[in-house]
């Protein structure tokens, strides 16, 4: 024991001798390598943060373009494709929360059960009406096919060079055109009617016998 404390009294007389500070203590290079680990720590969620917004922008994007959704989604392959949109949010939602538990972001977590929840709803919204669990019109009750067009509801002639009708939007922009060219058409014969009486005056200047006709 008096060997070892020679020893290290030994290093601390040839450390001042150096010039150098004394050496940490057990207990400050404790606390010194727990907050190396902090500082890890909280540069690791910095950078998981940043990639879980990321998800969170692309899962939005997902969402939103499902409400300008082109194409009919009512029955076959629209429909389905439609189903594979949603189901696009539930696993973007599930992968998000797999990241923010491992990065310990417990509101990003929560947000993202949210968002794998709102995909389950919009799946089941579109599906269970048509396995009969939800209630629907039974006249007209929707399925996943798309159903076949029966044979003598509309005659041969009717399906052959017919063309296709104009879209909302073509229909918009020939009522705006229609309209516009209405009101042109009134406003130049309003006024044509208010100048009325300058047209006659410059056709008798034009023409001087109207006027010695109407001089007595």
């Amino acid at each position: 024991m008096a060997q070892d404390d020679w020893s290290t009294q030994l290093k601390k007389i040839e450390r001042e001798f150096d010039g150098l500070p004394p050496e940490p203590s057990p207990a400050y290079k404790k606390l010194q390598s727990e907050e190396e680990r902090r500082a890890k720590e909280r540069a690791a969620q910095r950078v998981a943060l940043i990639g879980v917004t990321a998800r969170l922008i692309l899962v939005a994007a997902v969402g939103v373009a499902l409400l300008f959704w082109p194409y009919a989604n009512d029955c076959g392959l629209g429909l389905f494709g439609f189903l594979g949109a949603e189901a696009v949010i539930v696993i973007g939602g599930v992968w998000i929360g797999i990241t923010t538990w491992r990065a310990r972001l417990p509101r990003m977590h929560m947000l993202s059960i949210a968002i794998a929840l709102a995909g389950m709803i919009l799946i089941a919204a579109d599906v269970l009406p048509r396995v009969g669990y939800a209630a629907v019109d039974a006249k007209n009750p929707p399925s996943f096919a798309c159903p076949d067009t029966p044979p003598g509801a509309t005659p041969a002639k009717s399906t052959q060079n017919t063309l296709p009708g104009p879209s909302a939007g073509e229909q918009r922009v020939q009522t705006a055109a229609s309209e516009l060219q209405s009101r042109w058409q009134s406003r130049v014969s309003e006024l044509s009617k208010r100048f009325q009486p300058q047209k006659a005056a410059l056709a008798r200047l034009e023409r001087p016998e109207l006027l010695s006709r109407q001089t007595p």
